[in-house]
């Protein structure tokens, strides 16, 4: 599910760095219970019960129908994709909550990157595997929007669950960040 999140609630439950590790661990697992996450987290299964209600609470996961038995909930993730309105359609208050969360992606995504780097020779195969772009393209703001769309349309196509990848597959982080050259005079 891809939908627009302009509620500032949603936004500041996002910006929590263990609420950030609990949905990591939900993309990478598909389903897991509050254990299973404090367990790989390091943290009480009482703090993963709360995050979890918490991002329930603003649709970003949901139980397992029929998973669980006695107390016992599995959790997955409710969308794959999070997106906001543009910057002229935020609140000054709903801004801030997505400068917060920008920050602590663009800092978990530089300290995943620098573990990658690390831990690269270790990976066998896979340590080839960090297709790499850097480019600039000149478009109108009509443009820009169909590309970004075309984005997700191609990552969409590759995202499956755990139990549909083929043998083999592992997660595979992506990031697209696009914006114009603040140097270039308008």
């Amino acid at each position: 599910m891809t939908d627009s999140i302009a509620d500032l609630g949603t936004a500041k439950a996002l910006a929590n760095p263990v609420r950030q590790r609990i949905l990591r661990e939900l993309e990478i697992l598909g389903e897991a219970t509050s254990t299973t996450l404090a367990d790989r987290l390091r943290i009480t299964t009482g703090g993963t019960s709360y995050n979890l209600r918490i991002l329930a609470g603003h649709g970003l996961v949901e139980e397992v129908p029929d998973r669980g038995q006695g107390r016992e909930r599995w959790w997955k993730l409710s969308r794959r994709s999070i997106r906001f309105p543009m910057l002229s359609r935020q609140s000054p208050a709903l801004r801030a909550a997505i400068e917060q969360l920008n920050e602590l992606w663009l800092t978990e995504d530089l300290e995943t990157f620098a573990r990658f780097q690390m831990e690269r020779e270790r990976m066998g195969e896979w340590s080839d595997a960090m297709p790499y772009s850097r480019g600039s393209i000149r478009v109108d703001l009509d443009e820009l929007a169909d590309f970004f769309e075309d984005y997700l349309a191609l990552l969409k196509r590759y995202q499956r669950d755990p139990e549909q990848t083929p043998r083999g597959a592992r997660t595979v982080l992506t990031r697209f960040i696009a914006f114009p050259d603040p140097e270039e005079d308008v």
